[in-house]
């Protein structure tokens, strides 16, 4: 085990039969889909389990479970037995229950964490409790209903011990991996050094040895040099895994390490009593390459796994709030929903809100990938961790803790980097067996060598011509045993299991940089192969929202005289179209006059007094029953509805004064995003629920040829199903991902286009959190250079084994370049996965 102390007592789990419990472990090793598996059989054994995922980007295990049937120790325990060190093991939050970790800095032995464990225990409402002393932390779960964080704080307080932080258990638990992560690789850096120093003076004792003159007490040095490297730091914790791992009936890649290196030592202290070939600078050489690679490993999976700890370190740490009009500051996790926060310039928002006073530009590019700051005033939304550029602000927290916006995307980054590809799934049950199959491969070289070597020396006489480490003079057994080794040495499941996750790691991270949420390895694989892609019409081509398209006055009046009198009366109406009038004169910097006696016409328009002139707009049956001639207005009022739009006629003192217009506009990337999926060979179809004239004009102006128009809300679903049956099974639906839900579930792949936290993000497979539909252009590219970068892994790391191993047997590669072999392996896959961050996705 690591140097963690674990204190768990009765309360570790709920008590009640059948209460179903959940658990988060913290397992630093686990780096690869291989060891994944490793743990979850070990897991899946005890009774009581219901579902386990497993995350090698986070190194997380979230393990459901019924108690008492299990708990949280039998499941750390079982982790450890498949030969894997625990950092971090606490109970999860669920729908009824809450879990968050106290730091108690005064809580420093067993005897202080019983008195802190016993004060807890006498709230009601308490489920479980854990204390870990080695960090100073207990992980509380309980029943908000019954009991909150302030009551867990005072109690620990009135029990004499000080309460330094208060956390939720997601928060401290991205804290405790990533402290995990770094104590990891300090430690692998440690048994780097302490292997390494040893091993450089047993090749510089060999030099003279091999070529000058024999060394005195040669082999007692080497073997005191090497003693260490082979057993102590890295080579017992190597040791002690694989112990751990064939006990537990399951074989991981530190067996393979563990018989190439112990063996090859006792059987070169043979040569104290018996002259022959040393073999201890072979095991000490051996041990030293597998902590060069771990460590090399451990750093670029780091580099390959940023996106997370970025979007990580976005979020506040405090806010000011009001209490009792003071302005107070609290830790991000003590908010509540309907505290209001005060933001000020050059300050992060602290979590989603509402502006209930002041106004600002905030800069929203952690959302939205956007740059430009977005003005916002009392009414409009705000993200956690965007940037308030100027102003002063004040925020009522309308969400907290997992609900926030940039919560649900590192939930999805993880989710992402943790989930698999169809194409994995072969690959996963040969990497299942692929440590037992290697052992056996090396046994058979063994015992062929030994039975076989005439047969075989041709082949040692023939490598040895062009090999320099090949000696066609050496004995069956000797041999025998190097090729044994090599085997061992050079095998590589870890290739093959980080040939996919690594891949999407970067992937799934630079979509989230982006503004592109990819929920699974399989959205992966599916949206490269999508070959249609529907887009709902509102809100996905066009903005979602009415805006002011043309003003055309009538002769002797102007265009500004004509907007001035028409936003001054529909300023007095609640309609989205009118509201799109005034919106629309403000933009032209127009000021707007003063209402009198205004008045609304039901299903004809609305009136009203403007400078003492009487001003009607609405339909023509409005301007009709008001006596107005409307002469050529009639033709203008024709044309601007063949477009699609809604026009309105307006009189001023009963003469015809011109006509305004408001569409739902089109996006300025639509055109331009959908040339790209043509080009990309990718057939676009349009539906809508508006009529075919309006529906067929929007798809001309966008160059979309197909379009599904009439088509209600709850028809969207067999759209779907007819394209999918017309085109085969490669439709993806883009929608607002809210009143398109059943539609997007119904595609291959489902996509939600919208603005910031409004997306409905579980209803999709991608989220794009732009409104923009050249995100999904990206969104598509990055699927095909992810998928691409996954295919390359497997087939190096397929062809790297296949190749390597029958090569290792036939004693043609020597174990001490068979482990650097192995080594550079799992490094040029995730390099490869590296280089991934190089693709161009970005669509101009």
């Amino acid at each position: 085990m690591n140097d963690t102390v674990l204190s768990f007592n009765k309360k570790d789990v709920p008590q009640t039969n059948g209460a179903e419990a959940k658990a988060q472990l913290i397992v630093p090793g686990m780096g690869s889909n291989h060891c994944a598996g490793l743990v979850r059989a070990s897991i899946e054994r005890l009774p009581g389990i219901k579902t386990i995922q497993t995350n090698i980007a986070s190194h997380q295990v979230d393990v459901s479970f019924e108690a008492p049937q299990s708990s949280l120790e039998k499941i750390r325990l079982a982790v450890e037995n498949a030969g894997y060190d625990v950092a971090s093991a606490q109970l999860s939050s669920t729908n009824a229950v809450k879990n968050v970790t106290l730091t108690v800095p005064g809580m420093g032995s067993n005897h202080c964490a019983g008195l802190v464990r016993t004060s807890l225990e006498r709230l009601s409402g308490i489920t479980a409790i854990e204390t870990n002393i080695a960090n100073h932390q207990v992980s509380v779960s309980f029943d908000p209903q019954q009991v909150d964080t302030e009551t867990l704080k005072a109690t620990v307080e009135k029990a004499g011990y000080d309460v330094a932080s208060v956390e939720s258990a997601a928060s401290n638990s991205h804290k405790v991996a990533e402290a995990a992560e770094e104590q990891y690789l300090d430690q692998a850096w440690k048994n780097l050094w302490f292997a390494a120093i040893p091993t450089t003076l047993i090749m510089l004792l060999m030099i003279p040895q091999m070529f000058w003159q024999p060394i005195p007490g040669y082999l007692a040095i080497v073997a005191v040099l090497a003693f260490p490297v082979v057993f102590f730091k890295g080579g017992r914790s190597t040791h002690r895994s694989a112990w751990r791992s064939l006990k537990n009936r399951t074989a991981n890649m530190d067996v393979l390490i563990s018989l190439g290196s112990m063996p090859p030592y006792l059987i070169g202290l043979i040569g104290f009593v018996y002259p022959m070939t040393s073999f201890i600078e072979m095991a000490s050489t051996i041990m030293t390459f597998h902590m060069l690679g771990r460590y090399l490993e451990t750093r670029a999976k780091g580099k390959a796994s940023q996106a997370i700890k970025k979007l990580i370190k976005l979020g506040a740490k405090t806010a000011i709030v009001l209490r009792n009009n003071n302005e107070v500051q609290v830790p991000v996790e003590d908010l509540q929903i309907g505290d209001v926060m005060v933001i000020k310039p050059g300050g992060k928002v602290p979590t989603d809100g509402e502006i209930v006073d002041g106004h600002s530009h905030l800069d929203e590019s952690i959302a939205t990938g956007e740059s430009v700051p977005v003005e916002k005033g009392p009414g409009d939304s705000v993200l956690g961790a965007t940037m308030n550029k100027e102003g002063l602000l004040k925020v009522k927290a309308t969400k907290i803790g997992a609900d926030t916006f940039l919560s649900q995307v590192i939930k999805l980054v993880e989710q992402a980097q943790g989930s698999k590809v169809p194409i994995q799934e072969f690959a996963d049950r040969v990497t299942a067996n692929f440590v037992p199959a290697v052992i056996g491969i090396s046994f058979l070289s063994f015992l062929s060598w030994i039975i076989f070597a005439d047969t075989l020396r041709p082949v040692l006489e023939w490598g040895g011509s062009f090999l320099p480490w090949v000696d066609p003079t050496l004995t069956p057994l000797i041999a025998a045993i190097l090729a044994s080794v090599a085997v061992l040495v050079i095998a590589c499941p870890c290739a093959l299991g980080l040939a996919t996750p690594t891949a999407i790691m970067v992937g799934s991270g630079m979509g989230a940089e982006r503004g592109v949420l990819i929920r699974s390895g399989e959205a992966i694989q599916t949206l490269k192969d999508i070959k249609v892609v529907v887009l709902d019409k509102t809100g996905t081509i066009t903005a979602g929202k009415p805006s002011l398209t043309d003003v055309v006055p009538a002769s002797g009046f102007t265009a500004e005289e004509l907007l001035m009198a028409t936003a001054a009366v529909e300023a007095g109406s609640e309609h989205p179209l009118a509201q799109a009038i005034v919106q629309g004169a403000k933009e032209r910097n127009l000021t707007i006059p003063a209402l009198e006696n205004f008045q609304s016409i039901t299903a004809r328009g609305v009136e009203g007094v403007v400078d003492g002139r009487l001003v009607h707009v609405g339909s023509r049956r409005l301007l009709n029953e008001q006596g107005v001639e409307l002469g050529n207005l009639d033709e203008t009022l024709k044309s601007l509805e063949v477009q699609g739009k809604t026009a309105m006629l307006v009189a001023i003192d009963k003469q015809a004064a011109g006509v305004v217009a408001v569409a739902d506009t089109i996006k300025e990337d639509s055109k331009s995003a959908i040339k790209a999926m043509h080009d990309l060979n990718i057939h676009v179809v349009m539906v809508t629920g508006d009529n075919e004239r309006t529906a067929k004009f929007v798809a001309e102006q966008v160059g979309i040829d197909e379009v599904l128009a009439n088509v209600l809300p709850e028809g969207k679903v067999d759209s779907v199903k007819q394209l999918q049956a017309k085109y085969g099974e490669s439709v993806a639906m883009v929608g607002d991902g809210i009143n398109d839900a059943p539609a997007l579930k119904q595609a291959n792949v489902g996509i939600a286009i919208g603005a910031g936290a409004d997306v409905a993000i579980e209803a999709a497979d991608v989220t794009l959190v732009q409104g923009q539909l050249t995100k999904l252009v990206e969104a598509i590219l990055l699927s095909k250079a992810t998928f691409r970068k996954i295919v390359e892994n497997l087939f190096w790391a397929w062809f790297y084994n296949l190749a390597a191993i029958p090569v290792a047997a036939l004693g043609l590669l020597h174990p001490m370049i068979g482990v650097i072999a192995m080594m550079v392996s799992s490094l040029s896959v995730i390099g490869n996965s590296i280089l991934l961050k190089r693709a161009n996705i970005t669509v101009e």
